[in-house]
C-alpha cells in the first residue's frame, strides 16, 4: 500500500491530509513492506481465511493444554479481506469526524472525547441546514433522547446511531470536508462484501466460543492504523457478547498512536454503560516505519506520536487509566505487553499504590519468547501472572519476524548484554556456593 496516492503539496490543509488516511485501494493485497514487528498475511480467498481460523483453533487448544488461564493471539487480517477492513475503517473514521465537525460548530473543538456533548436541538438544525436530513427525519435518529430539551449526544451515542442509519434504504449523506459537497457515507456493499462481513464475524464467534470452552483468553492483535478502526469495532462487538461474566476477548491498543488514549477511554466508557468486562493488551506498536512512510507518501497527518518519549507517556497514561478502573469497578483487566523495564516498574508501583494484588490476576505481563527473561522470571517468581508470547509457523517466516522484533525494540542489544551479564553473575554465584545445578 505504501507509495499509492499523491504526494503532499505545500497548499494541502490538515483536514485534507487526514482525509487521505483511509482510501480503499482496489489493488491492495500485500502489506508486508516496512513492517518491523509483526507477521502479516496476504489475502488469497475465503477458503484460506478458514484455514487460518483452523490454525488459530489449534493454537487455542495448545494454550489450554500448556497452562492455566492461557492466552492465544489472533490477527483479523488473517480472517478477513484486508481491502474490506480498510474500506470499513474509512467509513467509521468519516462518521467520527462528522461528529467532531458538528462539535466544532457548537464551540467544542479540541475537547476530550468523553467531554464533547452535542445539544440535540442544535444538531438537528445543523443537519437540516447542511441538507443531510430534515428536522423531522433526524428526530427519528434520536428517539429516547427527548429532542427539544437540553438533551445531549456524545460520541458513544453518535456511534450507536451508525448501524441504524447505514441500514436505511436511502443513503446517509454527510458533507465531504474537502469539496463541501454531500456524498454517501457508505455506498451499498456488494453481495460478496456483505458475505465477507458475515464470515469474519462467524469466524470470530467460532474462535471466541472455543476460547471460552477451553478457558483461554483471546487477544485480537492490533494492526496498521488504516485497518485498526474496523478491527477495533469488530473486536468490541465480540467483547459485548463474550465479556459479560468474565474477560474472554482482549482488544489491543497501540500507544504510539496519537489517538490511543481517546480509544481506550471511549471503549472503557462503553463497557461501563453496557456492563461488560473491559479487557485490553497495551503495546507500544509494531508498524512505526510503515506508518510514517505511508503518511509521508500519501500526504496525510502522521498518526504516530512524534517521539519515543511521547509514546512512553501515552503508554503510562493509558495504563494508569485502566489500573484506576480496576480499583473502582473490578471489571477491567490488562496485559502489560512490554519489554521496557521502566514501564514494568511503573506498573508495580501503581499496583502497590492502588492496592491491586498479583493474586487478583487483573494485571498480567507479557514478553516475547527469548527476550527480556531478566524481566519475565523475577515477575513470575514474585507471584505476578506473566506470559511468554510464542511465535509459531514455518521457520522461514518466524525467523524474519524475530529479527524484525529485534530491530523494532530500541536498545535490544544493550538489554541482551545486560541479560548476559546477569546470567554470568548467577553462574559465578552458584559456582562459589557449590550449587551449580540447583
Amino acid at each position: 500500500l505504501v507509495g499509492h496516492g499523491p504526494s503532499p503539496s505545500s497548499s494541502t490543509t490538515g483536514a485534507e491530509k487526514r482525509e487521505k488516511q483511509y482510501p480503499a485501494h482496489q489493488g491492495f493485497g500485500d502489506h508486508h513492506g516496512g513492517v518491523t514487528g509483526a507477521h502479516t498475511y496476504v489475502y488469497a480467498d475465503e477458503a484460506k481465511c478458514d484455514q487460518h481460523m483452523e490454525t488459530f483453533l489449534h493454537c487455542i487448544d495448545a494454550s489450554s493444554g500448556s497452562s492455566q488461564d492461557g492466552f492465544s493471539a489472533i490477527k483479523l487480517t488473517a480472517l478477513a479481506r484486508p481491502q474490506f477492513l480498510e474500506r470499513f475503517s474509512e467509513v467509521l473514521v468519516k462518521w467520527r469526524r462528522f461528529f467532531h465537525q458538528m462539535a466544532a460548530e457548537q464551540g467544542q473543538a479540541g475537547q476530550a472525547v468523553l467531554d464533547t456533548k452535542l445539544e440535540v436541538e442544535k444538531l438537528q438544525e445543523a443537519l437540516a441546514n447542511l441538507g443531510v436530513a430534515s428536522k423531522a427525519e433526524s428526530q427519528q435518529w434520536f428517539t429516547g433522547k427527548n429532542p427539544g430539551t437540553s438533551s445531549t449526544v456524545d460520541l458513544l451515542d453518535w456511534n450507536s446511531l451508525f448501524d441504524s442509519r447505514t441500514k436505511l434504504s436511502r443513503p446517509l449523506l454527510i458533507p465531504n470536508r474537502m469539496t463541501g459537497q454531500l456524498e454517501p457515507l457508505l455506498s451499498r456493499f456488494s453481495e460478496e462484501e456483505e458475505l465477507q462481513m458475515k464470515r469474519v464475524l462467524q469466524r470470530m464467534d467460532v474462535l471466541a466460543k472455543r476460547a471460552m470452552e477451553k478457558g483461554v483468553r483471546l487477544m485480537v492483535d492490533a494492526e496498521q492504523s488504516y485497518f485498526q478502526p474496523a478491527i477495533s469495532r469488530l473486536t468490541v462487538e465480540t467483547q459485548r457478547g463474550f465479556n459479560r461474566s468474565q474477560p474472554v476477548i482482549y482488544n489491543t491498543y497501540q500507544c504510539y498512536l496519537k489517538e490511543a488514549y481517546n480509544n481506550v477511554t471511549g471503549d472503557m466508557e462503553l463497557s461501563r454503560r453496557e456492563g461488560w468486562h473491559f479487557a485490553t493488551k497495551l503495546v507500544r506498536g509494531a508498524y512505526l516505519e510503515q506508518e510514517k512512510e505511508r503518511a509521508a507518501q500519501m500526504g496525510y497527518e502522521d498518526p504516530i506520536n512524534p517521539t519515543y518519549e511521547k509514546t512512553n507517556e501515552m503508554y503510562h497514561r493509558c495504563l494508569d487509566y485502566v489500573l484506576e478502573e480496576i480499583t473502582r469497578s473490578r471489571k477491567a483487566t490488562v496485559m502489560v505487553a512490554s519489554h521496557n523495564e521502566d514501564t514494568v516498574k511503573f506498573t508495580l508501583r501503581r499496583m502497590t499504590e492502588l492496592g491491586i494484588h498479583p493474586s487478583d490476576k487483573q494485571v498480567c505481563f507479557g514478553q516475547l519468547l527469548g527476550m527480556c527473561d531478566q524481566i519475565t522470571f523475577p515477575l513470575g517468581q514474585a507471584g505476578f501472572p506473566v506470559y511468554k508470547y510464542v511465535p509459531y509457523g514455518p521457520v522461514n517466516e518466524v525467523l524474519p519476524y524475530l529479527s524484525r522484533r529485534a530491530q523494532e525494540n530500541r536498545g535490544f542489544m544493550q538489554r541482551a548484554n545486560r541479560e548476559r551479564d546477569l546470567l554470568w553473575k548467577e553462574v559465578k554465584r552458584r559456582l562459589l556456593t557449590g550449587n551449580l545445578f540447583s
